[in-house]
């Protein structure tokens, strides 16, 4: 196991999740390094339990390592000071889909908060929030019914939340003491998952092709 601040942060998230039981859209999960400017990044999503596919409702974690974090762990590990010690960029976008109707934006966002709860001494800020009205042509094929084409039009909201991570020097030395501010944003998305999922919206039943 390749021993590093990101790939700590990463298994703590998987494994915090995993106990939180929701479900991991693995389709969704991506790695990538950035081979010019040497930045790594991770994508993953996660969502409630039994929600079909696509799940109504959907956390989308993006985690970034950015080059001067790597260069501040470099010096740290090597004995010196650093003028700040690395720190993980984090966006979280909250996402309903699956809509059979335009929602009214005041009743999602009464259920999402401005900022997440602090994590490591910082909240997450919400940044923006986007609703999303996709149409799609009927089935005109040989033999499709009316109720086979599928809906016309579909809805999907979606907030984001942006902040960053900051390690302490006592997480570089033993990644197991970033266990509780991950514990925190694990409880903050699962709420909010519930939360948005229980509200009064009407959704359109999961996609039979996705779910085979």
């Amino acid at each position: 196991m390749l021993d590093h601040p990101i790939v700590d942060l990463i298994s703590a998230v998987r494994d915090a999740f995993e106990r939180a039981l929701l479900e991991r859209q693995a389709v969704e999960e991506r790695f990538q390094v950035d081979v010019f400017l040497g930045d790594l990044s991770w994508e993953t999503s996660y969502s409630l339990p039994g929600e079909g596919q696509p799940p109504r409702v959907r956390a989308d974690l993006s985690f970034d390592w950015p080059t001067w974090s790597q260069t501040a762990y470099r010096s740290w590990s090597i004995g010196e000071t650093p003028d700040e010690l690395p720190e993980v960029v984090v966006e979280v976008a909250m996402r309903i889909q699956r809509l059979a109707e335009a929602p009214t934006v005041e009743q999602v966002l009464a259920v999402l908060p401005t900022a997440s709860p602090e994590l490591g001494g910082e909240p997450l800020e919400r940044s923006a929030t986007t609703i999303e009205e996709v149409r799609t042509d009927p089935d005109t094929r040989e033999g499709a019914t009316e109720a086979g084409n599928g809906p016309a039009v579909r809805w999907a909201v979606e907030a984001a939340y942006e902040g960053s991570i900051r390690f302490e020097e006592s997480q570089l030395e033993d990644p197991a003491t970033i266990g509780p501010v991950v514990d925190v944003l694990t409880r903050w998305v699962s709420s909010t998952l519930v939360q948005l999922a229980d509200l009064p919206l009407k959704f359109l039943p999961p996609d039979p092709a996705e779910e085979s």
